[in-house]
């Protein structure tokens, strides 16, 4: 590339590999956009194949990803490399292999976002700038636009995909199936013993059960990945492939973030669980060769089924703050998201006033508690106040405070059991937006203070409060805002 230049590091990440930050040019940078292959560096990019909204697609591959190689981090851990956006591959489809400023934005502030938040995830250590202009069409619509060229260095200890045991699968390529899986199992699951039909069975089940709470801890979040093709879910259980996502903010099941998936809706919000079990189910599928009984591999669909039920109820337990089984909670819980979903409020703000509010009340005389529920819908809800689609909500809301005076934790313990499961900052699609235009004119001031904020987004940082708004009226209809592509 034309000009390599740092624009943003992961200093916790760095830390954890045992890296000191670049300077801005110079050889690592070189070496992180590619232009420097080392003499220990294998360079490589992966083959895979996958469902593509629901469509078997055949071959894929990383058509814009190429590793490096492993790094060994201080603690013995090791970890892939992998810079995107670098250049064609041999799976590049005819493309460029390119990718441009504002999608490589989006994924090093995500990746490292939601490792902050305790969601599994490829990490991000660097973004460097190109120096070099890409031509993309955002939504596909017969409108290429010239934009910067940008490359991240994402980082896991591997990429492999449940696409990668497809498309061998589907090729009757059985013995590298069979390779594949050992590796896998020797290097990433270790302890489940020596690669065998037993044991490839234990494998798929883990592989589900870690799939399952990666899904849970997105749907506590109000995270919608945007583009859950078999190719973009990770064999370790970890969100990869940062394109069209976004976070709900008027709570809507149906939301997607992906122009791409407007008419069908399949990888909405509220359909992320159904989709992880089809997507694990066409992963089993490509195991079959692997195993004596193929029905056997449903053992890892029950555990999936279990594991993100249980987990998701756990969640929001601990966002309500009600630890403690009650005969009743069932029916409170249920209605719930209906209540969120008829009222439009924006899903973290809700959740983040309720952690302060609700522990308040307990502590208070009742007769306040209507007008507090009112005011936390108007902070929080989009919808014009006084509104019929309220009701439900402000019925649902004494309900649950009557339920939390059961608890046997003190409202200021209650209170820090739930501002721990209830984040005040994730990153909004017109924080994103905002922090890539400044960088497209050369400022990376809002870009370093975002990363910095969403490294702590259960801190109050009321120095940093406008990153916590909900959607400004200028950010409905803005591309990249409410819309994007998978090309974003």
């Amino acid at each position: 590339v034309a000009a390599p230049q740092l624009l943003a590091w992961s200093d916790d990440l760095a830390a954890r590999l045992g890296l000191a930050r670049p300077p801005a040019r110079g050889p690592a940078v070189d070496a992180l956009a590619g232009n420097l292959v080392t003499g220990s560096m294998k360079p490589f990019a992966a083959r895979y194949g996958g469902h593509q909204f629901g469509n078997w697609a055949g071959q894929l591959g990383d058509g814009r990803a190429i590793a490096l190689g492993e790094l060994a981090a201080p603690d013995g851990t090791r970890w892939e490399i992998q810079l995107k956006g670098a250049g064609p591959t041999p799976y590049s489809r005819r493309a460029d292999g390119r990718a441009v400023l504002r999608s490589s934005v989006r994924e090093f502030l995500c990746s490292e976002a939601m490792h902050h938040l305790g969601v599994p995830t490829t990490r991000a250590l660097s973004l460097v700038g190109t120096g070099d202009q890409v031509v993309r069409d955002m939504f596909y619509n017969g409108n290429p636009q010239a934009e910067p060229g940008a490359i991240v260095a994402r980082v896991a200890p591997s990429f492999v995909r449940f696409g990668n045991f497809q498309l061998l699968a589907a090729s009757g390529e059985i013995d590298n199936l069979r390779a594949l899986a050992d590796y896998v199992i020797r290097h990433h699951f270790p302890a489940l013993g020596a690669p065998g039909p037993e044991v490839y069975l234990r494998w798929f089940e883990e592989v589900a059960r870690r799939t399952a709470v990666m899904v849970a801890q997105w749907m506590s979040v109000g995270f919608v990945h945007g583009v859950m093709n078999t190719d973009n879910m990770s064999i370790l259980g970890l969100t990869i492939d940062y394109g069209p996502y976004g976070w709900l903010e008027p709570y809507d099941p149906a939301w997607t973030p992906n122009t791409t998936d407007f008419g069908q809706r399949r990888y909405a919000f509220g359909q992320q669980p159904a989709v992880a079990l089809w997507n694990l189910w066409q992963l089993g599928q490509a195991l079959v060769p692997l195993v004596a009984q193929p029905n056997d591999l449903n053992q890892g669909l029950d555990r999936h089924r279990a594991t993100l039920a249980t987990t998701r109820a756990a969640l929001l337990r601990q966002k309500l703050g009600l630890l403690h089984d009650l005969p009743d909670d069932s029916a409170l819980l249920d209605a719930l998201p209906e209540a969120l979903a008829e009222a439009e409020v924006d899903m973290t703000i809700f959740f983040r006033r309720l952690s302060h509010l609700a522990p308040a009340l307990l502590a208070a005389a009742p007769t306040g508690e209507e007008a507090a529920f009112q005011t936390l819908l108007a902070e929080a809800g989009y919808l014009p106040q006084p509104h019929p689609g309220t009701a439900p909500l402000l019925a649902w809301l004494p309900r649950y405070l009557a339920r939390l005076r059961h608890e046997p934790a003190a409202p200021e313990a209650t209170r820090r059991t739930m501002l721990a499961a209830n984040p005040k900052y994730v990153l909004r699609n017109y924080l994103a937006q905002n922090a890539i235009q400044a960088a497209e004119k050369g400022d990376l001031s809002y870009l370093e203070t975002l990363l910095q904020v969403l490294q702590k987004p259960y801190d109050e940082q009321p120095e940093h409060e406008e990153l916590a708004a909900k959607r400004p009226a200028w950010a409905w209809d803005l591309p990249g805002c409410a819309t994007l592509s998978c090309s974003s």
